[in-house]
């Protein structure tokens, strides 16, 4: 085994975890979750099995990463945040065969206690604030907040706010990576160096 799983956790036979993930206390790990290399899960993380995590995710405490989620290379995931997988639930109906993907796209942020309701993509680099509840897809780079979410503003890959419009045209730069974005309608890109 060369990842690190405290004698609490339960990570069922069959699931993959990649070389130098770290599973705290009180986790489950079920026997199809595919997970990446150099991950970390804090205590009280349920992983579904119908799961694929990337490559230095991290999963605060108390998340529930149900099936049909897919959180990609970079991905955070703030502390009790929630993920759904089934978009109009009752205990008297089963709803298995419904569910909905979810795709958080690479090096996106899920601040702490924010809910993304199943079905939607989170763009790359995208930034949800906490508290925040997702119901439609969110572009990349984009910084939303509120319930519904909302767009505010823009991030860049260093987790800063760019001096930007919503939409419309405009260039900005990260003031500590010093990389520069392009704004062109509601699309925000890394500009060439």
């Amino acid at each position: 085994m060369n990842y690190q799983v405290h004698s609490s956790a339960i990570v069922d036979e069959g699931a993959q975890i990649g070389e130098g993930s770290r599973i705290w206390h009180f986790v489950h790990i079920c026997a199809g979750a595919r997970i990446g290399t150099h991950c970390s899960f804090g205590q009280n993380v349920f992983v579904g099995n119908r799961v694929v995590i990337g490559n230095h995710v991290k999963v605060q405490n108390n998340v529930s990463v149900y099936d049909n989620v897919t959180l990609e290379d970079g991905v955070f995931c703030g502390p009790s945040m929630v993920f759904t997988n089934v978009y109009n639930p009752r205990s008297l109906i089963e709803r298995k065969d419904e569910y909905r993907n979810t795709l958080v796209r690479r090096g996106a942020t899920l601040g702490a206690n924010c809910t993304i309701v199943c079905g939607v993509t989170i763009g790359e680099f995208a930034f949800v604030g906490a508290g925040a509840v997702i119901n439609k897809d969110v572009p990349a780079y984009a910084l939303v907040v509120g319930v519904p979410a909302r767009q505010i503003g823009w991030m860049s890959e260093f987790g800063e706010q760019l001096e930007l419009p919503v939409q419309g045209e405009g260039e900005a730069v990260c003031a500590h990576s010093g990389q520069r974005y392009l704004l062109d309608g509601n699309t925000l890109r890394k500009a060439d160096k």
